[in-house]
């Protein structure tokens, strides 16, 4: 019985170290149970969702578990990456956008001022009574911000000035304008002087006969301290490099307001063949187209002549101004003291066309080629040009024979013309700004 236990203990040893020696070679020796424990391994970690990565030069797995989700993760990824790049550059440009952008400040001190801010521009002013004694507002057309002011109370000295580059719009048509503008400009050449300003353009509206030597000394080529002048009226000055012509444009100081077009304004018949309402001058055009008109043709056109100019409007007076220009088709536009006049931009505004009278008014404005209204000419404004009113009831003929289609069709011609010009003058101002007040470095 001893025997037998002793045979079952050494037998139970034996067993042991056998065992030990077989794990022992299973663990140092044997690599193929070595790759098993670590794809065991690997499996259990991609349960658990995590990602392991082999290292540089270590084979992949040949028995690697397939991800069916892999595509759509990597897609998804992509997406992500691509969204990420798009609102990246989209905060870029925007922050290029606000470093661009610059203030430039308008002071409107003429009338002209409410046609380059309302019909030009675009602007809106708050408040919207005419009458207001402070009217601002605030506009950007391409890389500028315009801040504007205008007013009976905007005065010198207290114009809160938050940029240093300013447009001023002034009056030099007569005498007691140029002195009233001549203050402002040295009002503005003190602020130049005191580091306040560093750039200043200026609209004039010029004499209608472009005698406008007061104004020379201000221009920074004669020595002044203005970079630019607008200035209204085909002057010899103009030369597209520091003075550009500018167009009249409406009467804003009778309250001629900005004239939307429509359907029935492009289209509608129009009840008559031209019209002319206004002041005729003795010994002037005027009286002999006046004499024309009534050798038969007063029930065609419509005509309302007065023997003295009245500076202001009633209510009554514009109105029926308006409905005229709108009734017909053609709106004569003899010359006065300048052969610009506001008729011709308010006609456009309602799709009559101008008749203009095309012969240059003494004085000192320019006679060199497509003088007069050269400006309009240069942009290919749809108007009849007559060198003689007796050559008038040849026109108004022919205007009988038109078809209601041709003459709606001249219409929206007109009226597109006329957006167009307000377009580019809109776009040639503002870069006539951008590139001497801010040139790009």
């Amino acid at each position: 019985m001893k025997i037998s236990c002793r045979k079952i203990g050494y037998c139970i040893v034996f067993l042991y170290l056998l065992f030990s020696f077989y794990a022992a070679y299973n663990v140092f020796f044997n690599t193929r149970v070595v790759s098993r424990v670590q794809r065991v391994v690997k499996k259990a970690d991609n349960a658990r969702g995590v990602e392991r990565r082999s290292h540089p030069g270590e084979e992949e797995d040949e028995e690697e578990e397939w991800n069916p989700w892999e595509e759509e993760e990597k897609q998804e990824l992509l997406d992500l990456q691509r969204r990420r790049e798009a609102f990246r550059a989209y905060q870029e440009r925007v922050a290029r956008e606000k470093l661009k952008r610059h203030r430039v400040q308008i002071w409107g001190k003429a009338a002209i001022g409410l046609y380059l801010w309302e019909h030009i521009l675009e602007g809106l002013l708050n408040p919207r009574d005419r009458t207001a004694q402070w009217r601002e507002g605030e506009v950007v057309s391409g890389n500028i911000t315009f801040s504007f002011y205008t007013g009976p109370a905007v005065v010198q000295g207290h114009v809160p000035l938050e940029a240093d580059s300013l447009v001023l719009v002034l009056n030099g048509r007569e005498e007691h304008k140029v002195s009233y503008a001549t203050r402002w400009l040295q009002h503005v050449n003190t602020l130049v002087q005191s580091g306040s300003l560093s750039h200043v353009a200026v609209v004039l509206l010029g004499s209608e006969r472009c005698a406008n030597d007061w104004f020379q000394p201000y221009l920074r080529s004669r020595g002044g301290f203005v970079d630019f002048l607008f200035l209204v009226y085909d002057s010899p000055w103009v030369n597209g490099r520091d003075v550009f012509q500018w167009p009249l444009g409406v009467a804003t100081y009778r309250d001629f307001p900005v004239v939307v077009p429509n359907g029935e304004l492009e289209s509608a018949a129009r009840p008559y063949l031209c019209t002319f309402m206004g002041t005729v001058y003795k010994n002037s055009s005027r009286e002999t187209m006046l004499g024309v008109l009534k050798q038969g043709w007063e029930k065609e056109c419509l005509i309302a002549p007065r023997d003295k100019w009245l500076p202001l409007e009633t209510a009554d007076s514009m109105r029926r101004y308006r409905a005229a220009l709108a009734q017909s088709d053609l709106t004569l536009c003899p010359v006065g003291v300048n052969t610009e006049s506001y008729r011709i931009y308010e006609a456009c505004s309602y799709g009559s066309v101008p008749v203009v009278e095309d012969v240059t008014t003494p004085g000192g404005c320019s006679t060199e080629s497509g003088a007069p209204l050269r400006l309009l000419k240069a942009r290919g404004a749809p108007f009849i040009f007559l060198r003689d009113w007796r050559e008038l009831p040849g026109l108004l003929e022919s205007e009988r024979r038109r078809t209601a289609e041709e003459k709606a069709e001249r219409r929206r011609r007109l009226l597109a013309w006329f957006a167009d010009f307000h377009q580019w003058l809109k776009e040639h101002f503002t870069s006539v700004l951008e590139e001497a007040f801010f040139p790009q470095r």
